[in-house]
């Protein structure tokens, strides 16, 4: 199980090393363009996730986890395509990609608790 602390941590690592990556793309329309949305989605995981730590319900909790497993999922396909495109290579994303998806699994299932009404919901919004 993951603490909340732990998570945010870990959000804003993510968005620090896709910073990292934006900033020694190549200088093409096609990475730029890519570039910019995966610098909104992935900054975007670590903002909405300190916000579902603040949630006052768990409707609120349940609705904010639900744009943050967006947000993440999203930033993976972005990632996903920079490989496939052959903008970045694969050995470069790898890291990137793996917790971009183990991200998504954890906060799903985090979603997914919160609407069955389960202990881990509760604990989180206690938090």
């Amino acid at each position: 199980m993951y603490r909340a602390d732990d998570l945010k941590k870990r959000t804003k690592e993510f968005a620090l090393r896709t910073i990292r990556l934006f900033r020694a793309l190549p200088r093409t329309e096609e990475a730029r363009v890519l570039g910019r949305q995966v610098l909104r989605s992935a900054t975007s995981v670590a903002a909405n996730y300190r916000a579902v730590c603040r949630a006052r319900s768990r409707a609120e909790f349940i609705s904010r986890m639900g744009v943050v497993v967006e947000e993440t999922d999203e930033t993976v396909l972005w990632f996903e395509l920079f490989v496939e495109s052959g903008i970045v290579a694969a050995k470069r994303m790898n890291g990137l990609i793996t917790e971009g998806r183990e991200l998504v699994a954890i906060f799903a299932t985090s979603q997914k608790t919160a609407r069955a009404g389960g202990r881990l919901a509760r604990k989180s919004l206690n938090q």
